[in-house]
């Protein structure tokens, strides 16, 4: 297996820099965290959660393995965290193929996709992460390359240049995005199934950490990885990153083993609350309700009065936001709910007036 690292870290915010928890519910992929691939399932059977998608894609792998054919070209969008890289590995190891990764940023000219297209052997599958992210004439490539197994090279320049066309052997190629918007209809279009992950159920999290939990050798009991499980946002990677953090508290203020009690006090140390919101999510709602009157808001503003990018309000914070009730998207801008308002202490209360 071949694989190729080259995330991107998102610039650290000045919301919340100094907090003790950042960084912690943040979805994104960060330095440090080389031991999560380790807790990684190998296996469909070992994958938990993501129900349907599993039956949709154990139909295709056994279809696939009937006819003697590699997997036909796949497209995983959804937030972040949610497993799209694991499933791209699984499906690789349920194939018996080789699996080689990269980002779309690493791809930055024709020579780098190339290098990949003419090195696959018959069934290997490419797995490309945030593919919304490719460089246009890295895309054209793609094309020929995914609907007709062939690499179109250009040779020399103005007059003299000539297409010639390289044989490829049958792959699968793999896309993963956010941002399943943001990619062309052409690449979408070439793509055989086009499959959504969503946010998981606490009880499937719950037994993500119990997994994870065995394979670190740590002690737990149920209810502390349903603890751990309420405050992860739905989201795998989160709940593997709390886990660890859990874990070093119950090590050094405890007895080494996770009660419900002990994930409790490690993850309000943390400033994780009961419904999985850090400092960040709280200050950005109490900054609508106290600057806002609890809106509408528009992003471009939210994103002033936070010292946010718009981009990271709109794709880190407020998806489970939303998911959870608490942030609303109206044509005039960005709502609080009443739920988020009891939530943060508003309860029975309007929300302040403008200014205030």
């Amino acid at each position: 297996m071949a694989i190729i690292s080259s995330r991107e870290r998102s610039p650290e915010s000045p919301l919340d820099a100094s907090e003790a928890g950042r960084g912690l519910l943040q979805p994104q992929a960060q330095a440090g965290e080389a031991q999560e691939d380790s807790l990684r399932p190998r296996t469909l059977a070992e994958y938990i959660g993501q129900t349907e998608l599993k039956e949709v894609l154990s139909i295709a792998i056994a279809a696939a393995r009937a006819r003697g054919e590699p997997l036909d070209h796949l497209l995983f969008y959804g937030p972040p965290g949610l497993g799209k890289t694991t499933v791209a590995a699984v499906l690789a190891a349920e194939m018996g193929s080789r699996f080689y990764m990269t980002t779309a940023p690493a791809l930055e000219s024709p020579r780098d996709i190339a290098g990949y297209l003419v090195r696959l052997k018959r069934g290997d599958v490419l797995f490309i992460d945030e593919i919304h992210r490719l460089p246009k004439v890295t895309e054209e490539l793609l094309y020929p390359a995914m609907e007709d197994f062939r690499l179109d090279i250009t040779i020399g320049k103005g007059r003299s240049a000539r297409i010639t066309s390289i044989p490829l052997e049958r792959f699968t190629l793999i896309g993963a995005t956010t941002r399943i918007g943001a990619l062309t209809s052409p690449l979408r279009d070439r793509f055989g199934q086009v499959q959504r992950l969503r946010f998981y159920e606490p009880h499937e999290l719950a037994e993500i950490v119990l997994r994870s939990a065995r394979l670190l050798n740590t002690s737990i009991d149920r209810e502390g990885a349903e603890e751990i499980a309420r405050r992860s946002r739905g989201t795998p990677r989160i709940a593997n990153r709390l886990l660890k953090r859990v874990r070093d508290y119950a090590q050094v203020r405890g007895n080494g083993h996770i009660s419900r009690e002990v994930a409790i006090a490690a993850l309000e140390l943390f400033q994780v609350d009961p419904m999985g919101l850090d400092w960040t999510d709280r200050k950005l709602l109490t900054l609508l309700v106290e600057q806002f009157g609890g809106g509408p808001v528009g992003l471009e503003t939210m994103a002033a009065i936070t010292g946010e990018d718009p981009q990271t309000i709109e794709e880190v914070y407020e998806p489970y936001l939303m998911q959870i009730g608490y942030l609303q998207r109206t044509p005039r801008g960005r709502v609080v709910t009443p739920a988020a308002l009891r939530h943060l202490g508003y309860a029975g209360q309007s929300p302040p007036p403008l200014g205030n």
